[in-house]
């Protein structure tokens, strides 16, 4: 009998563990499936560039895993029972109509990601854009084209989304005010070079910085600040951090205060070792027992070494396990700058940093080296090793599973 391995979102991480497992185990022994609710790879980092009316080059599940053996199962996530070890699936039918399919599962990988948080400021939902989406970019990308010049847009948070968003905004309609309003300071967390620099690209740009401004609400027109400022806003643009999935917490897997499935070393729940988690989904302690951040800088590493130790524990091999860590942040400032950043393993800023259209240029080959890497899942085949049978290791009191 296979072993049945589901893996839930095939955004970077999930994709790449499908794909990962795919050129290691063999194909007789294992059936895996790969859930999402689109037909496509969605590249996430990009879509602020999506928003401003760049197009993206369109990446087909059934193009990009055709021969792997992995299935591929289109519909919504609308439940999990961790216990049971059942995925239930809301899929379109011929006639159009949802259909709720149940999935069971020997091995599953956790990979929904996350959304946009609103962080629950009054008026956020209703007036404001986010860019954590395909449908969030396209709504937003509809609405600047609507502006006329002079008209205002304002960037709601300081962290690399905001900082990309503005200014690819800007670059791309110079004919609008562009402001970013961050809780903190202008890319207070980087060097005296990095922050020196993104200073430097901001008033090229013309992009009006309101710092250490905490936004209290959102209103069709403005925002309202903590000290009772209210800044013009034709559109808001929300960028102030993400939030997981709501399906792990309704469920009997362990997870942190966030809603992120706590993980160990090998990305394996804590809870129910037949569960993985990764990337954003995932609470997984980096160096510094510090916990990773949101980002595929340590979401990709992370699904490697969740592929690696599934593969081996099916496979009686040892289980191996990398410190994933952390060596730059790269920052688009639109296409013809950007800024890389060099870090510490635990993601502090080092003095040294990498600036303009060579930056840009780096961060471009980041991007495109990632969606290679999920696009081409198995091009570099490794040996296919048989499934051996053997007993999964559970936490005391637990009835012990059979992992194949």
């Amino acid at each position: 009998m296979q072993h049945r391995i589901v893996v839930l979102g095939a955004g970077y991480t999930g994709a790449t563990v499908a794909g990962r497992l795919a050129r290691r185990l063999h194909r007789e022994d294992v059936a895996i499936t790969l859930v999402n609710a689109g037909p496509d790879f969605v590249e996430r980092v990009r879509m602020h560039q999506l928003a401003v009316g760049q197009d993206l080059a369109p990446r087909p599940f059934d193009e990009m895993f055709e021969g792997t053996g992995v299935a591929l199962k289109q519909g919504k996530v609308t439940a999990l029972d961790a216990d049971r070890r059942t995925v239930t699936v809301a899929a379109l039918d011929a006639t159009g109509e949802a259909k709720g399919e149940e999935l069971e599962y020997d091995t599953l990988v956790y990979a929904l990601g996350s959304g946009w948080n609103d962080q629950g400021v009054p008026g956020t939902a209703e007036h404001a854009y986010e860019i954590a989406s395909r449908p969030g970019a396209l709504r937003l990308r509809e609405r600047l084209a609507s502006l006329a010049a002079g008209e205002s847009v304002v960037v709601v948070g300081g962290g690399l989304t905001g900082i990309e968003a503005a200014t690819e905004i800007a670059e791309a309609r110079p004919d609008l005010a562009v402001a970013l309003a961050a809780r903190g300071g202008l890319g207070d967390w980087l060097s005296d070079k990095g922050a020196g620099h993104l200073r430097t690209v901001f008033d090229r740009l013309g992009i009006t910085v309101h710092e250490h401004a905490a936004v209290t609400a959102v209103e069709a027109g403005h925002i309202a600040t903590g000290d009772g400022t209210d800044i013009p806003a034709a559109v808001t643009v929300w960028t102030t951090g993400f939030a997981v999935h709501p399906i792990a917490r309704a469920t009997s897997l362990e997870v942190s205060g966030t809603g992120q499935i706590v993980v160990d070393r090998t990305m394996r729940s804590v809870s129910h070792p037949d569960v993985y988690a990764v990337g954003d989904a995932a609470l997984a302690m980096g160096p510094g027992d510090k916990p990773l951040r949101m980002s595929c800088a340590s979401g990709v590493p992370g699904a490697w070494q969740a592929a690696d130790a599934i593969a081996a524990r099916l496979t009686g091999d040892k289980v191996p396990t990398v410190s994933v860590r952390y060596f730059n942040q790269c920052i688009s400032l639109g296409r013809k700058d950007g800024l890389i950043q060099y870090v510490t393993a635990d993601d502090r800023a080092k003095a040294a940093a990498l600036t303009g259209r060579l930056a840009a240029l780096y961060k471009e080959i980041i991007c495109k080296g990632a969606a290679w890497g999920v696009a081409h899942p198995t091009l570099l085949p490794v040996r296919r090793r048989r499934v051996v049978r053997q007993t999964a290791v559970v936490p005391e009191g637990s009835p012990v599973r059979t992992a194949a």
